[in-house]
């Protein structure tokens, strides 16, 4: 598990991204669970995966890591249990396309809760990168948006807010390990599942679905993206985390022959232009600070 906490902050949330890109090809292959049965399932399995890892890398300290994280720890798992709820909800209440755009917004969210929270400052390059994938972002869903239901709109919101919010924290408490926070909220999201849904039980086939996206989907998501936002600057979190915007129909295609539009393959292509601009300014940044 120190391998894991060494690599470099931006792969690391590039990782994360790819993990949380396979949600919509998983979603899609469960036979006949609800949506809150699909919650308590993969929030069940992602809770175990989760302090797996933490007793992997603590050990016998497992215990004294929950105290450790303290506050920011607990209400920081609480806030990105709205944000799992909340996806649930706005899937249940409005459109993928309206749901997928406003996940989006996270980069908007990121970058300005960063400036006003940290003082941490935009370079030009992040400033181009954002507006270059915004317009991506646009050309990928912004053709198929719907107005949908208020609720779940307003409901989809919880995402990219509750999103920034913990990496706010994170980068506020760089010290401090973040990762009992996943199971607060894998905790606190099963529990709300298990009393939405009117029976928990589900078939085997769906139950295995919702293992694959507790352990690798989410499990791994949000482990790899809270150790690496710890030392990544908001505005590049949310720009890298934009990957999975560009992921996940290409997995949709590749598995259940979803074919995407062409304005999702150009936007596709533009986000991924931004994230690759990131990954460049990284290394020449990282090369200038060798050679001084």
């Amino acid at each position: 598990m120190t391998f894991i906490r060494n690599l470099p902050g931006p792969l690391l949330i590039f990782l994360g991204a790819l993990s949380l890109s396979f949600g919509g090809l998983i979603v899609k292959s469960f036979e006949g669970a609800t949506l809150w049965q699909i919650l308590f399932w993969r929030s069940l399995f992602f809770s175990l995966t989760v302090l797996a890892f933490l007793i992997l890398s603590y050990r016998g300290k497992t215990i004294e890591s929950f105290y450790k994280s303290g506050l920011p720890g607990f209400f920081g798992g609480i806030i990105l249990s709205f944000g799992f709820c909340g996806y649930v909800f706005a899937m249940y209440n409005t459109t993928v396309a309206n749901t997928n755009f406003i996940i989006s917004l996270q980069i908007l969210f990121l970058a300005i809760f960063g400036y006003f929270f940290l003082k941490e400052k935009i370079n030009l390059i992040t400033l181009f990168s954002i507006c270059l994938a915004m317009t991506g972002v646009l050309l990928m869903v912004g053709n198929s948006l719907s107005p949908g239901e208020l609720s779940g709109n307003l409901a989809a919101f919880t995402m990219p807010i509750t999103f920034a919010v913990l990496i706010m924290i994170v980068r506020k408490f760089p010290s401090v390990d973040m990762v009992p926070a996943q199971f607060v909220a894998g905790v606190s999201s099963c529990l709300i599942g298990f009393l939405l849904s009117t029976k928990i039980m589900i078939s085997p086939h769906d139950i295995f679905l919702g293992f694959l996206a507790g352990f690798f989907q989410v499990g791994f998501g949000f482990i790899f993206i809270t150790i690496g936002a710890r030392t990544t600057p908001s505005a590049m979190v949310g720009i890298i985390m934009l990957s999975e915007s560009v992921l996940g129909p290409i997995w949709a295609f590749i598995f259940v022959s979803e074919r995407p539009s062409v304005f999702g393959l150009i936007g596709g292509a533009i986000i991924l232009s931004a994230v690759l601009l990131q990954f460049y300014s990284l290394l020449s940044k990282q090369k200038k600070i060798v050679s001084d």
